[in-house]
């Protein structure tokens, strides 16, 4: 039977860079409480931020009057964070291989590629508008 989720911390923050920091308070918290060992919340940390900055710079375009938002809730032996935007969505299906030799040198296109190989699961909702990364913890 599975667990009802409890969601542990949600915020809303503007589409500014200074407040990945905020996200990153938020995810110490919630590994520090979870028990995440450590090399697992290197994980979490860096799929979570890459998440927060997509949803920043591409999804709200940096538009401090458009807002995102990052929750935590616990879930059967594990953690799940949503983060959402106001952007237009995007086509996650589609999206250039990062590891391809004509796009090692490019700047972006890492984010989605690093959330789905440091994350155990990852679901796109909302035309991509949202997306819920799964840690098991177990």
């Amino acid at each position: 039977m599975e667990q009802e989720a409890t969601v542990i911390q949600r915020i809303e923050l503007e589409s500014t860079s200074e407040n990945i920091a905020k996200v990153e308070k938020l995810i110490d918290e919630v590994c520090e409480v979870s028990k995440v060992n450590q090399d697992y919340y290197g994980n979490i940390l860096i799929a979570i931020t890459e998440a927060v900055n997509n949803a920043i710079v591409h999804g709200n375009k940096k538009d401090p009057h458009k807002k995102f938002s990052v929750s935590c809730s616990s879930k059967n032996e594990g953690l799940c964070f949503t983060v959402s935007d106001e952007g237009e969505g995007f086509d996650f299906d589609n999206l250039p291989d990062p590891t391809d030799p004509e796009n090692i040198e490019k700047p972006n296109g890492r984010g989605v590629f690093l959330m789905r190989n440091l994350a155990d699961e990852v679901n796109f909702e909302d035309d991509g508008r949202i997306v819920q990364l799964d840690f098991n913890l177990s």
